[in-house]
């Protein structure tokens, strides 16, 4: 049952003290938004619950999209705390609801992570293309942070599909 649309994953970001956006989660949200303007048949999967600050980083998102895109077309996901977990609840709801493609919006440093997740959950994913921001020490040090966690994440993720998949 594939319903022809497209589900786009839009991975949290930190929510500063004043439960506004941080600056990453407000750029992703920003390139989320104009998927969805450009195609009516893409809904947005927001991700990421409480950190340090509330409220919730999907929560925030849907905030920043109230005047932009249509609520009906915002899935909130409050719960997951990290990438895999996004990766795994995202995963679950395209494939209850039959979605016809999967696309990612993160951080260029994160792509490969979340991407290679869905591989290992059977999906195939298309990246929206991010400009990078910040100085480049920082972004060199996402970018190492990134390629420590992939092994990481590529044994949890293929242990949490055996542990699904053994009942």
């Amino acid at each position: 049952m594939t319903n022809r649309r497209t589900l786009l994953v839009v991975f949290g970001a930190a929510v500063r003290p004043d439960g506004s956006a941080s600056p990453a989660l407000a750029r992703r949200v920003g390139y989320a938004a104009a998927d969805a303007q450009a195609d009516p048949r893409v809904d947005l999967f927001l991700s990421g619950g409480v950190g340090t600050h509330p409220p919730s980083e999907a929560a925030v998102m849907a905030q920043l999209l109230q005047h932009a895109v249509s609520p009906d077309r915002l899935i909130l996901d409050e719960v997951s705390a990290d990438t895999l977990q996004t990766v795994r609840a995202a995963a679950s709801y395209a494939r209850r609801h039959g979605y016809a493609a999967i696309r990612t919006c993160t951080d260029a440093y994160h792509q490969p992570r979340v991407r290679m997740l869905f591989g290992v959950m059977g999906f195939a994913s298309r990246p929206v293309r991010m400009v990078a921001r910040g100085p480049k020490p920082l972004q060199a040090k996402m970018w190492a942070r990134e390629l420590a966690a992939i092994p990481y994440d590529m044994v949890a993720g293929v242990h949490a599909l055996w542990r699904h998949r053994r009942g």
